[in-house]
Parts: structure tokens; C-alpha cells; sequence
């Protein structure tokens, strides 16, 4: 479906770009029999006026707005400086909205955005729900988002396949006859503790079996290692996958404080790798995730759809590495 502009407005009411531009501003210039075509028209289309119709009509800001969760892990910031070294390549500059659980509001963020004079609007979207996505996008700004796999045709997504990286996983522990699976939730990354729950799931099923080794981390409980310090003193798993490298600590802690030697009884796996799961000890089995690719890609797919390049490709997926250490006994 075509998306409605201003442009379509200003035919539709039979009257120039600068009119309609007065009457979305609130300009008292306009005469009520024009303001009144204006409006009927933007009424009949369902014509939402963007950041370029609020008083910047035809002019490009160089300005992209990038929307990301309170930084959680080591390599939001690496996804950061991908993003940078490419819009300072393409004279972009970024404008950054950061979004907290609990304390702000994402409508308001959106709202932000809108207002803020962009060109275009990047999303690491774990924290922002469907419809403020569908809000933005009706805005006909150009959107990409970073970490999910969405499809449409006003958007364009760079993310890492996690749930085929658990697949993986999960087959090679399956074929060596191990089936004591867990995965622990990540309150503070719910997509990608989804994703990895969906491969777990996928690997069970292809050989008629059900996983039920997800564990969640109840409401009340503030800190992972409290919770699994209680947890394991009466659970063993055979393999334990969890998303980060604090998670992971947890672990190692929690383990040791209830004789679970890890990895003689219990292995571990962090999906996201960082320095610290290399300075730890044991040293941490990880996934190493291309953090400034992500940032890199993003912006110049960005880049791509503000010039109206031909792209063949709207969706980017990314390689991973898995890096096995002290704490799995790979062969």
C-alpha cells in the first residue's frame, strides 16, 4: 500500500507544499476556507504529518535518530561505534534515545523522535513494543532495526540468528546423548531469550522430544545469583546456556558455592561473548557476535534508503562464532 505524503495532501486539497506545511504548524496566515480543504484532505487520506511537514518541507536534516534499551551488555556500545564511523563517512549525525525499564516511557521516546527532525530512525528493538514500531512507521520515516528479523517494506533489519545458534547447540549435546538442557531467562534481553528458547525447542522436537528446561526468573527476585544460588542447591543440569556474561558469573558463583564443578558436572555456555568471559575463571564457552558490524550495517542500509539506492536485499543476517573454553568439555 502506497503511503500517503504531503505531497498527495497538497493535491488532493488543490493547494501548494508551504500551505499544507502552514496548516500542520498551526500557522494563522492560512485562510479558514484553505485550512478547512487541508484538513478534509489529511482527513480523507489518513495523512500522519512528519518531522519534514512540521516546517521543514523539501529540506533534509542529516539527522538519524537511534533508539536503544538501557546498555546492558559490553557490545551496545560496540554497535554504537559501528553505527558512527559510518554515518561520519556518509556526514550523518545521530541523535541517541535511550530507553529504561520502569522509567521511561516509550510513547513519549517515539513522540521525541518524531519532533526531533530526523531523516531516518534506527531501533535495537528488544524494548519497543509492536505498536510504537507501527507508530513510527506510519510517520513514513525510513526505519531500521537492529536484532530482529522484521519484514516491510518501509523497513530494513541487521540481526544475528540466535535460535539457530542454540539449534546448533542443542544438536551437538543431543548427539552425544546429554538431553539435561537448561536456559536461563534474560529480563533484561527478552527477544533474544526467546529466540534461544525457539531453537532449544526445535532441536527437541526434530527428535520427538519436548524441552522443558526453561528457566524463569521469578518477578520479585532483583539479582540472578540469588535466585540460582537457591536453585542449584536442588537442580543439576547437564548443560547450562545463558545470555551474557554476568548471567554466566552467576553461574560459576552460584555452582561453586553448592560443589556443582563446572564443567565435570555441570557445562556453560554465554550465548554473547565479551573480554570478561575470557578473564574469568574457568574461562567461559561464548558466542562472539559481530557488535560493530551490526552498527556498521545498519547505518549504511540507512544510508541506502535515504538516497533511494536499489537494495536487493532488506534483511541482513550475520555470522557468529562459537568460541568453546573452560567451561564446556568440547572435543
Amino acid at each position: 500500500m502506497k503511503r500517503v505524503t504531503i505531497y498527495d495532501v497538497a493535491k488532493e486539497a488543490g493547494v501548494s507544499l508551504a500551505t499544507v506545511s502552514r496548516v500542520i504548524n498551526g500557522s494563522d496566515v492560512v485562510r479558514s476556507q484553505t485550512k478547512e480543504k487541508v484538513e478534509n484532505a489529511i482527513k480523507k487520506l489518513g495523512y500522519k504529518p512528519n518531522a519534514i511537514a512540521q516546517g521543514l518541507a523539501l529540506q533534509k536534516t542529516t539527522n538519524i535518530g537511534l533508539i536503544i534499551p538501557e546498555a546492558s551488555f559490553t557490545y551496545t556500545g560496540m554497535i554504537i561505534n559501528g553505527l558512527l564511523d559510518v554515518a561520519k563517512i556518509y556526514g550523518y549525525n545521530i541523535m541517541l534515545h535511550t530507553i529504561t525499564d520502569g522509567i521511561t516511557d516509550v510513547d513519549m521516546i517515539v513522540d521525541v523522535v518524531i519532533k526531533s527532525r530526523v531523516d531516518g530512525v534506527i531501533i535495537y528493538s528488544d524494548k519497543i513494543p509492536e505498536e510504537a514500531m507501527e507508530m513510527l512507521n506510519d510517520y513514513n520515516i525510513p526505519i531500521v532495526v537492529i536484532g530482529n528479523k522484521i519484514s516491510s517494506s518501509g523497513i530494513c533489519c541487521v540481526y544475528v540468528d540466535f535460535a539457530k545458534a542454540i539449534y546448533e547447540l542443542c544438536n551437538v549435546y543431543l548427539n552425544r546423548g546429554l538431553k539435561d538442557i537448561a536456559i536461563l531467562e534474560d529480563r533484561k534481553n527478552r527477544h533474544i531469550s526467546r529466540q534461544m528458547l525457539a531453537g532449544a525447542e526445535r532441536a527437541f522436537k526434530a527428535r520427538g522430544l519436548n524441552f522443558e528446561g526453561f528457566i524463569g526468573i521469578p518477578k520479585e527476585e532483583r539479582s540472578s545469583y540469588r535466585f540460582l544460588r537457591n536453585y542449584l542447591s536442588d537442580h543439576h543440569h547437564e548443560l547450562m546456556i545463558v545470555t551474557r556474561d554476568s548471567q554466566a558469573m552467576a553461574v560459576l558463583n552460584a555452582a561453586r558455592e553448592n560443589n556443582i564443578s563446572i564443567p565435570d558436572k555441570m557445562q556453560l555456555v554465554c550465548v554473547i561473548d565479551t573480554k570478561y568471559n575470557s578473564m574469568v575463571r574457568p574461562e567461559i564457552s561464548s558466542y562472539t557476535i559481530p557488535s560493530y558490524d551490526l552498527g556498521a550495517v545498519s547505518m549504511r542500509l540507512m544510508t541506502k534508503m535515504l538516497a533511494n539506492e536499489p537494495m536487493e536485499d532488506r534483511e541482513k543476517c550475520l555470522n557468529y562464532l562459537y568460541t568453546p573454553r573452560q567451561t564446556t568439555l568440547d572435543k
